[in-house]
């Protein structure tokens, strides 16, 4: 996958979260977990567009660890949310757990081959 492309998934996936958080009921635990939801997936994409202007290897690596944390934490949240059946549209939900999985195994990839280098 380009840079590019990864770069446009990692921009698709914060939109889809801000775009599926109108999904989510009006309670306490909903708006908690919506904005850290929306603060960790919007992070991924910025920390990635981060990462591809990186100084060097380790600048760049240090920043891709970033966005797979994010990607870990987004992951967990949606896990806690799709528990708590906090979310009216399943569909969406499982969409979105499905993108953060794909999107976490991409970055591990990606962080070991650069490590290999």
């Amino acid at each position: 996958m380009k840079a590019q492309d990864l770069e446009n998934r990692l921009i698709n996936f914060a939109v889809s979260i801000i775009k599926g958080s109108k999904y989510l009921d009006k309670s306490f635990a909903s708006e908690h977990l919506s904005k850290q939801l929306i603060r960790s997936s919007t992070s991924i994409a910025l920390n990635y567009g981060e990462a591809r202007g990186g100084e060097s290897t380790r600048d760049y690596l240090h920043k891709m660890k970033i966005s797979l944390k994010e990607l870990r934490e987004s992951y967990i949240n949606l896990k806690i949310i799709k528990g708590a059946e906090l979310m009216s549209n399943i569909e969406t939900l499982d969409q979105l757990i499905d993108e953060n999985n794909q999107l976490i195994s991409i970055f591990v990839v990606s962080i070991k081959n650069t490590k290999t280098q």
